[in-house]
């Protein structure tokens, strides 16, 4: 796994000599993340004011849910699935006025895309104008939606994973019912993907964090199909299904199922099914799913939706395996997937344990007001190993009470790395990295800020 500082104490000086010593904090640190902040407002704003005019509303009589107006005169891209077989529908701008939309065109049946022809005059159409290329991970993300009937909803995240050769952009920015079909948007305004699907844990759930679109280079030639007349005008998208995950043991037991119009689906058309398994950190697993009448494909995700990673044929032939070290326990979520469209058929999925890794140090621990503080006030504790160069280790800290913060520090008082969020939507830390030195080693336990207390678990493996 790849952890990703997200460090605003990055403008931290770790001018740290022997133990007991204080950090130095850099003049104008606070200014600088208030800056930081400011900054990010002002695109925030600046991207709603721009694109939420060319958002509509759909209504297809038993289905609702949004689109982007993409051209001067009223094209509208959406999903099938919102649309399902309806020949018109009612579209409704963000500024009050509704339009009867005629159907003028479909994706074959590997995406879940349509197109809409607003109809009567209605002038010239605000537009949200097309990304060039595809989105990068870690860039901004932006949703405008009509979840749960709310239209114009607005909401932040990030590009959590690419798939290139399936055309899809992952997100963490909330997409929940009724936003599907609406814009993926980066900070310029520009449609980088058409938001599809996410991952639930029920039928009336909401976002956790694990969204799916169609990314724009997917999305140009239907665009093209549509405005030269040769786009299907037959519908062949099913609609969405919702199907809770079911639980899975680390027993090395396989569980019998099959991916079929039942399992829920994928933007490219795929199905899947989803299962929770219970894991520890340090515990070495290996995930198989195995099938002789199908392409096995396997997503893994952590107890905060990281993305952990995912297998086609690591298992043999057509069969996908994914061997991991689990970095902190929890609930973790499996996909057992595809690789190809509508591919139904059975299958087998088990989850077995490789054993647990060996522990420099695993124990828990309290920040109170006794605690030696840094220059910003913050509580830290310290830890000290001795380590092997190029020796590589992951070292965790998590906590239920206060935002985690951990630092790796030589024994001549530089800093190796930090790290405050491991992971999106987690306020844990940790490090893994190749040792540069032979010799001890000391880790900081910190909170994140001057509030934080209470207890934690400090692991080095």
């Amino acid at each position: 796994m790849t952890f990703i500082s997200l460090s605003c104490k990055g403008l931290l000086v770790c001018a740290l000599g022997m133990a007991g010593a204080p950090f130095d904090l850099r003049q104008g640190f606070i200014p600088a993340v208030a800056y930081a902040q400011g900054v990010d407002e002002t695109v925030n704003v600046r991207v709603y004011q721009q694109a939420s005019p060319a958002v509509v509303a759909i209504d297809a009589g038993d289905s609702t849910g949004s689109g982007s107006i993409i051209t001067p005169e009223g094209l509208v891209l959406t999903n099938a699935h919102v649309v399902g077989g309806a020949s018109q529908v009612t579209i409704r701008l963000a500024d009050g006025r509704q339009f009867s939309g005629r159907v003028v065109g479909y994706a074959d049946d590997s995406l879940d895309l349509a197109a809409v022809q607003i109809e009567g005059d209605g002038g010239t159409f605000p537009v949200v104008p097309l990304a060039s290329g595809m989105a990068q991970v870690g860039q901004q993300a932006f949703a405008i939606g009509n979840p749960f009937g709310l239209q114009g909803t607005f909401t932040v995240g990030i590009v959590s994973r690419i798939d290139p050769e399936r055309g899809l952009v992952q997100t963490d920015a909330a997409i929940n019912p009724g936003s599907s079909g609406g814009p993926l948007l980066n900070r310029r305004g520009e449609l980088i993907g058409v938001n599809t699907s996410i991952f639930t844990t029920g039928e009336n759930a909401g976002s956790i964090g694990i969204g799916f679109a169609i990314a724009t280079p997917q999305v140009i030639p239907f665009i093209a199909a549509v405005q030269n007349g040769t786009a299907s005008t037959v519908a062949s998208r099913q609609g969405q299904v919702i199907q809770e995950p079911s639980p899975i043991t680390i027993d090395g037991s396989a569980v019998a199922d099959r991916l079929d119009s039942n399992s829920n689906l994928l933007p490219d058309n795929s199905y899947f099914n989803a299962y929770t398994f219970e894991g520890r950190a340090g515990q070495q697993i290996s995930i198989t799913m195995s099938s002789d009448q199908l392409d096995s494909y396997l997503l893994l995700y952590g107890p905060n939706q990281e993305d952990l990673g995912r297998d086609d044929d690591s298992g043999g032939g057509r069969n996908a395996r994914l061997d991991i070290t689990l970095a902190t326990g929890g609930t973790y979520l499996v996909l057992a997937n595809s690789y190809g469209a509508t591919e139904q058929g059975p299958y087998e999925l088990s989850i077995s344990s490789l054993g647990e890794t060996a522990y420099i140090l695993n124990e828990g621990g309290v920040l109170n007001s006794l605690d030696q503080r840094l220059a910003d006030n913050s509580l830290y504790e310290e830890y000290l190993f001795n380590g092997q160069q190029g020796q590589a280790v992951t070292i965790t800290l998590n906590s239920q009470d206060f935002d985690a913060y951990l630092l790796l520090i030589d024994d001549q008082g530089n800093k190796i790395t930090e790290n405050d969020d491991y992971a999106q939507n987690s306020t844990d830390a940790a490090v893994q990295i190749a040792l540069p030195y032979t010799g001890q080693y000391r880790v900081i336990v910190n909170a994140y800020d001057q509030t934080g207390q209470g207890n934690y678990q400090i692991s080095i493996r």
